[in-house]
């Protein structure tokens, strides 16, 4: 699989630089993430395609901004000398999982769209049916 970015573009998003032992651990994300992305949205533009696929990568990486709060956490708290943490990820993923949150669906394409269809109604509406309608 080819992946949609490079470790070097994402490394220029992110705060810091990679280490060494993350440079292959990022290239494979790369890949996943432009497996994640093709089967759901193959027809987005290539550019969208690769900065969703960098963030993405640095979601599961960490971008070194956060100050121990995982990227993508929508709720937090923390203590210090009772040593509670507690985080709520957004878009349905997990600290260093791959996902595609809200903003990377809808630069791709997908999501969010509302909207429902009844083949019942095509029955009664004489589309397939009595024509009552």
């Amino acid at each position: 699989m080819r992946a949609y970015a490079t470790h070097e573009a994402v490394q220029a998003r992110m705060a810091r630089k990679l280490s060494c032992e993350e440079l292959p651990v990022c290239r494979a994300l790369l890949e996943d993430a432009a497996a994640i992305i093709d089967s759901m949205a193959p027809n987005a533009t290539p550019q969208a395609k690769e900065i969703v696929s960098c963030r993405m990568v640095m979601r599961a990486l960490g971008d070194g901004s956060s100050g121990g709060v995982p990227l993508g956490a929508t709720q937090g708290s923390e203590s210090a000398l009772g040593y509670t943490q507690s985080w709520t990820i957004g878009s349905g993923g997990g600290s260093g999982e791959l996902y595609l949150g809200r903003i990377e669906k809808q630069m791709l394409g997908i999501g969010n769209r509302i909207g429902s269809h009844s083949p019942v109604e095509d029955l009664a509406c004489g589309r397939g049916g009595d024509g009552l309608c």
